[in-house]
């Protein structure tokens, strides 16, 4: 059959599983681990409080009494697909709570300089079927997205010829002897900071003879550029470096074309920002309050937030991967969880089914343009994050209606 796989936000849809779920037509490790890790389909939906199995509608009781106490909760993870994510949204205005995804901080690179500076990115699709030079600044991308060059076309007749750069890294080694492609490596003399910062001069001044010179004429020359990234490898203050390569960009274009394209927002934290900023008009690390919708980057932020101690009850929801667990807290715990995580010590509970295996459903891929159906591939006989959310939502309104 085929299947759209959601373990990753390029989302391929080229792959095929057999009847017993084991990956065709690839080797992608991550599809493989995603696989993997997908329980066995479930006769009935698995539930806990403190640990102990209790019943769904007993769960959803003491996960609505949680919410209900709570003077500020914060809503985590996010790893759901778009009905999930909307269904999060308002529950989140219901209870007036903080709602960041697990790879916020990643994420964050990308919003803060959009906000400054605006963006003017590429698509896959564009990427495979126009560009002749690909530069790498985060190392290759493969490591984190195994399918990457296969997804830009690399290797295919689809250009007369591709030039791939890696800056800062060793060239891939996946593409040795691939046909039609030229590999390099720049070596960096300082970090991605400054790298970026005189690579922009370079275009701007005629340059001196170094190896970031002759990438920004490679650049200049090249008849469509695109500078690829992966958000969750920029260092703190990752921002300053996308808003410099948005410039390189934005000079690039008055010559020739060019584009940027960021990598990120695996485990639906794509879809959960584009859901909640649909919904609210403002993105994610945002609040849903008494003075309305505050968004607040940095004080927002998970990690920030815990160590403070500025929450007092937390919904997680993972629904795609085990590996996604909750951080250590000392406040309840709500967790919409993949079937094999581990119940909190104290508080509820639920597993929910995974998009793509057990649900239908749709997530954002990476270029952020294209929103992909997946299709269930069995039946889990498990509940939907959205599922449980709504009737969440419904027993905290009946609660306080009481």
């Amino acid at each position: 059959m085929s299947w759209t796989c959601p373990f990753c936000p390029l989302l391929c849809d080229g792959f095929a599983l057999s009847e017993g779920l084991e990956l065709e037509g690839s080797d992608c490790p991550r599809a493989r681990r995603g696989l993997a890790q997908a329980a066995p389909a479930a006769n009935d939906a698995p539930a806990a409080i403190d640990a102990r199995a209790a019943t769904l509608d007993d769960a959803l009781a003491e996960a609505a009494r949680i919410l209900s106490a709570s003077r500020q909760p914060l809503f985590g993870g996010l790893a759901t697909d778009v009905a999930g994510a909307r269904a999060l949204y308002r529950l989140a205005a219901a209870c007036g709570a903080i709602y960041d995804h697990a790879h916020g901080r990643s994420a964050m690179h990308a919003l803060r300089a959009l906000q400054d500076r605006g963006a003017f990115a590429t698509t896959l699709a564009e990427v495979r079927n126009r560009s002749d030079l690909i530069v790498c600044l985060t190392g290759s991308p493969s490591a984190a997205y195994p399918e990457f060059f296969r997804r830009c076309g690399v290797g295919e007749p689809l250009v007369d010829a591709r030039h791939v750069v890696f800056v800062g890294g060793p060239p891939d080694e996946t593409l040795s002897g691939v046909g039609g492609v030229s590999v390099e490596s720049v070596a960096l003399e300082g970090d991605l900071f400054s790298a970026v910062a005189e690579l922009g001069a370079c275009l701007a001044r005629p340059p001196r003879a170094s190896s970031l010179a002759q990438l920004a004429r490679r650049l200049a020359e090249a008849r469509y550029a695109v500078i690829a990234y992966d958000l969750a490898s920029l260092p703190a203050h990752g921002e300053l470096i996308v808003e410099q390569v948005t410039r390189i960009v934005i000079a690039l274009n008055e010559t020739t074309r060019a584009a940027a394209l960021p990598l990120g927002g695996a485990d639906g934290a794509s879809t959960a920002n584009q859901v909640f900023a649909w919904l609210s008009g403002l993105p994610l690390r945002s609040r849903v309050g008494p003075r309305g919708i505050e968004h607040e980057p940095l004080l927002y932020d998970t990690e920030r937030l815990i160590a403070r101690r500025e929450v007092d009850a937390l919904l997680w929801v993972s629904s795609f991967t085990p590996a996604l667990v909750p951080p250590r807290v000392d406040v309840p715990v709500v967790l919409l969880g993949h079937p094999a995580m581990t119940p909190p010590a104290r508080g509820v509970s639920i597993a929910v089914a995974t998009p793509g295996i057990g649900a239908a459903g749709h997530l954002f891929r990476t270029d952020g343009v294209v929103m992909m159906p997946l299709f269930a591939v069995r039946e889990d006989r498990m509940p939907e994050v959205a599922e449980v959310v709504e009737r969440l939502r419904a027993t905290m309104l009946a609660e306080d209606d009481r």
